[in-house]
């Protein structure tokens, strides 16, 4: 993971989380007879030369209705599967927040417990004075630094040239937490008084999956939840290597310096980084709903962002939108997922992903009547701004 790339796909990913769904309903198709509109997704998925896309494969679901789509690589002119395999990026993240949620519902840890009492030392105690509880760090309130935080910007050429390096938990966290050559970051805010995205209290999450169980990242992700929801298209990272997305996979392009395009499809990553398809992330996100994974008071969390004492949703850091309407600015994630109110009413739940070359998001309404699976694989060095593509994709899916 480039230590830029980590800070730039960390905004890309909130902000596309909060600007996807934002967008559907003025982009709204209409659609027949309440059904799925056939047309408005086979033209969302056509990909046009400002999207910075090379690529696109998407699954939507409405009652016992599927559509599944794909574009052609813009850049060889080769046809793209719809079983194309991709990198998952934060999608993982929900994952990683479930098996923290059944070792609770086991009894091996307590959300309100702090990280300070499960991993002592591991955050400095002259910049980390106050309590960060398991479930500050699920549902983004921890207040602590991004990856990487304050280290300088790296070219598009580094970023490239260093995507097949694998970085361990430890490794995040000390370059983090304790980097040589610059000032180490403290608090962002006071745990637990605002929301906002962050990456970085997932590894620290990771770690204290692996010190509570003894095993590793990966082998846990396999126990708990791809075996039993039968999601055989889904890797884990191999520790310690690069590998390749595997085929037949969503070619991805990051463009050096020079303007050449160059497929990035092999990376080494972290222990949480996955590559999926878009019909096993589309089981993932069934599991998760139907009660598949998580006993109904720990899937209770999933459905719950944080409020203050005030009983009102936490708000948003730094004045950035996290919602619209009444609720504009308020948190909109939960412990491993986000979410936003369509306009009839309804609540979509899910998550967004971005990886070097890579962008994904998974949405569903509660009751899985309307469920979305999108990913892309970029062609542009713009990881800020949600991908053109991606909106229209919501709009054609959760529209009216």
């Amino acid at each position: 993971m480039r230590r830029s790339s980590a800070l730039s796909l960390a905004a890309a990913t909130a902000a596309t989380a909060a600007v996807v769904l934002t967008m559907a309903p003025a982009q709204a198709a209409t659609g027949a007879s309440g059904g799925l509109d056939r047309a408005a997704l086979n033209e969302a998925i056509g990909l046009r030369p400002t999207d910075g896309a090379a690529a696109a494969v998407a699954e939507v679901h409405k009652g016992a209705q599927t559509w599944r789509g794909t574009s052609g690589d813009l850049v060889t002119g080769k046809h793209i599967s719809t079983g194309a395999h991709f990198r998952i990026g934060s999608i993982s993240k929900p994952m990683e927040a479930v098996i923290l949620l059944q070792l609770s519902a086991e009894g091996r840890v307590d959300l309100d417990e702090s990280v300070q009492h499960y991993l002592p030392g591991l955050l400095p105690e002259d910049r980390f004075k106050e309590p960060i509880t398991v479930r500050q760090l699920l549902n983004h309130t921890s207040g602590l630094p991004q990856d990487f935080e304050g280290a300088p910007a790296s070219t598009p050429d580094q970023d490239i040239d260093e995507r097949l390096d694998y970085l361990t938990w430890d490794q995040i966290i000390q370059q983090t937490l304790r980097p040589e050559g610059r000032p180490a970051p403290g608090p962002r805010f006071r745990p637990g008084t605002r929301q906002e995205y962050n990456s970085f209290g997932y590894r620290i999450a990771g770690k204290l999956i692996e010190q509570i169980t003894g095993h590793p990242y990966q082998y846990e992700v396999g126990k708990r939840i791809l075996k039993p929801l039968k999601m055989r298209e889904t890797k884990a990272a191999v520790p310690g290597r690069a590998t390749p997305v595997p085929r037949p996979y969503l070619p991805g392009y990051m463009p050096r310096s020079n303007g050449e395009l160059v497929d990035v499809n092999v990376q080494g990553g972290l222990p949480a980084s996955m590559t999926s398809t878009t019909g096993d992330l589309d089981r993932f996100i069934t599991g998760l709903f139907d009660g598949s994974l998580l006993r109904p008071a720990q899937a209770a969390e999933l459905f719950t962002v944080p409020k203050g004492l005030d009983g009102k949703p936490l708000p948003y850091a730094n004045n950035l939108n996290c919602n619209t309407g009444p609720t504009k600015g308020t948190a909109c994630f939960s412990v491993g997922l986000m979410s936003f109110t369509l306009p009839d009413g309804s609540t979509v739940w899910g998550k967004t992903g971005s990886e070097p070359g890579y962008r994904s998001g998974v949405f569903a309404t509660r009751d899985l009547n309307r469920r979305a699976v999108y990913a892309l694989g970029t062609s542009s060095a713009n990881t800020q701004s949600a991908p053109a593509v991606g909106l229209r994709l919501a709009a054609a899916a959760f529209g009216k």
